[in-house]
Protein backbone atom coordinates (compact mmCIF):
# COMPACT_ATOMS: atom_id res chain seq x y z
CA UNK A 1 0.00 0.00 0.00
CA UNK A 2 2.88 2.34 0.74
CA UNK A 3 4.21 2.06 -2.81
CA UNK A 4 0.75 2.67 -4.29
CA UNK A 5 -0.12 5.59 -2.04
CA UNK A 6 3.23 7.36 -2.14
CA UNK A 7 4.15 6.52 -5.74
CA UNK A 8 7.71 5.53 -4.88
CA UNK A 9 9.87 2.75 -6.29
CA UNK A 10 10.17 -0.42 -4.23
CA UNK A 11 13.84 0.33 -3.54
CA UNK A 12 12.84 3.67 -1.97
CA UNK A 13 10.45 2.24 0.62
CA UNK A 14 11.79 3.13 4.09
CA UNK A 15 12.26 -0.08 6.10
CA UNK A 16 11.34 1.66 9.37
CA UNK A 17 7.86 2.37 7.94
CA UNK A 18 6.98 -1.11 6.60
CA UNK A 19 9.22 -3.31 8.75
CA UNK A 20 11.45 -4.63 5.96
CA UNK A 21 13.27 -3.33 2.92
CA UNK A 22 11.20 -2.42 -0.13
CA UNK A 23 12.93 -5.14 -2.15
CA UNK A 24 12.00 -7.73 0.49
CA UNK A 25 8.41 -6.47 0.47
CA UNK A 26 8.34 -6.74 -3.34
CA UNK A 27 9.70 -10.32 -3.22
CA UNK A 28 7.06 -11.31 -0.66
CA UNK A 29 4.32 -9.75 -2.78
CA UNK A 30 5.59 -11.67 -5.83
CA UNK A 31 5.84 -14.95 -3.91
CA UNK A 32 2.37 -14.57 -2.38
CA UNK A 33 0.90 -13.74 -5.78
CA UNK A 34 2.53 -16.82 -7.37
CA UNK A 35 1.28 -18.96 -4.46
CA UNK A 36 -2.32 -17.82 -5.05
CA UNK A 37 -2.67 -16.09 -1.68
CA UNK A 38 -4.81 -13.15 -2.88
CA UNK A 39 -7.77 -15.08 -4.35
CA UNK A 40 -7.84 -17.30 -1.24
CA UNK A 41 -7.68 -14.26 1.06
CA UNK A 42 -10.48 -12.60 -0.93
CA UNK A 43 -12.67 -15.68 -0.60
CA UNK A 44 -11.95 -15.97 3.13
CA UNK A 45 -12.90 -12.33 3.69
CA UNK A 46 -16.14 -12.75 1.72
CA UNK A 47 -16.98 -15.87 3.74
CA UNK A 48 -16.48 -14.01 7.02
CA UNK A 49 -18.53 -11.02 5.86
CA UNK A 50 -21.37 -13.31 4.72
CA UNK A 51 -21.32 -15.21 8.04
CA UNK A 52 -21.50 -11.92 9.96
CA UNK A 53 -24.30 -10.64 7.72
CA UNK A 54 -22.11 -7.69 6.75
CA UNK A 55 -21.88 -8.25 3.02
CA UNK A 56 -24.06 -5.68 1.30
CA UNK A 57 -24.14 -6.33 -2.45
CA UNK A 58 -26.43 -3.36 -3.16
CA UNK A 59 -23.38 -1.19 -3.82
CA UNK A 60 -21.26 -3.77 -5.65
CA UNK A 61 -19.36 -3.25 -8.89
CA UNK A 62 -18.00 -5.89 -11.22
CA UNK A 63 -14.61 -5.24 -12.75
CA UNK A 64 -12.91 -7.51 -15.24
CA UNK A 65 -9.82 -5.37 -15.75
CA UNK A 66 -7.64 -8.05 -14.13
CA UNK A 67 -8.77 -10.72 -16.61
CA UNK A 68 -6.64 -11.10 -19.72
CA UNK A 69 -8.63 -10.54 -22.89
CA UNK A 70 -7.87 -13.15 -25.51
CA UNK A 71 -7.46 -11.84 -29.04
CA UNK A 72 -10.79 -12.32 -30.82
CA UNK A 73 -12.22 -14.10 -27.77
CA UNK A 74 -14.06 -17.37 -28.08
CA UNK A 75 -16.38 -17.17 -31.07
CA UNK A 76 -18.06 -19.68 -33.28
CA UNK A 77 -19.11 -18.99 -36.82
CA UNK A 78 -18.07 -16.12 -39.07
CA UNK A 79 -16.74 -12.92 -37.64
CA UNK A 80 -18.79 -9.89 -38.55
CA UNK A 81 -16.84 -6.72 -39.16
CA UNK A 82 -18.47 -3.56 -37.86
CA UNK A 83 -16.22 -1.02 -39.56
CA UNK A 84 -17.96 1.74 -41.45
CA UNK A 85 -18.73 0.95 -45.07
CA UNK A 86 -17.94 3.55 -47.74
CA UNK A 87 -20.84 5.87 -48.43
CA UNK A 88 -22.56 5.48 -51.81
CA UNK A 89 -21.57 8.05 -54.41
CA UNK A 90 -24.04 10.90 -54.83
CA UNK A 91 -22.57 12.19 -58.08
Amino acid sequence: MYVLRKGVAWRDVPSEVVGCSGVTAWRRLRDWTEAGVWPRLHEALLTELRAAGSLDMDDAAIDGSHIRALKWGLMSGRRRWIAAAPAPSTM
